[in-house]
């Protein structure tokens, strides 16, 4: 495994321990080169389900992406790291129960503005702006209106 930091090969695991949900291996590294120290993850290889796309274009399933887009969303909020991975372990292995050998790309953001309207509501905007692709601030003002709407009936 190449170091983030410098590429090097060369490292030695200093700790290894099973996930919370044990369905990985989470392995503390360093480098054998600059010292720096990382976070690796050991998983069983699924059947990855392919994506399929608005456009007609077909990718397999990509959990980083899933975790680069909450991430986006979330950037300065005051959410925890290990938040964002409970709600991509909990759509991937929501995704991989189905047992499915396609979904469609609207599933899977449908699921992440399901978790991120309970996790936080700035950051579900922020989300649905992209998501929904609003084409002004009246989009927004509607999204943001059903959202104290709802919270109203609650």
């Amino acid at each position: 495994m190449k170091c983030p930091y410098c590429e090097n090969p060369e490292d030695r695991v200093i700790d290894s321990r099973t996930s919370k949900e044990g369905n990985a291996i989470r392995r503390r590294r360093e480098c054998l080169e600059c010292g720096k120290r990382f976070t690796s993850y050991e998983r069983i290889e699924d059947l990855v389900p392919m994506v399929a796309k608005k456009d007609g274009r077909r990718e397999p399933f990509d959990m980083n992406k899933l975790r680069d887009g909450l991430f986006i969303a979330c950037k300065k909020r005051p959410i925890e790291t290990e938040r964002l991975d409970q709600i991509v372990d909990n759509i991937e292995k929501k995704l991989l129960g189905l047992g499915v050998k396609e979904i469609p790309s609207t599933w899977i953001g449908e699921e992440m503005m399901s978790s991120l309207k309970e996790l936080d509501k700035v950051a579900y905007v922020r989300f649905a702006s992209v998501y929904h692709q609003f084409k002004d601030i009246t989009d927004l003002m509607d999204e943001v209106k059903t959202l104290f709407e709802n919270k109203e009936k609650t």
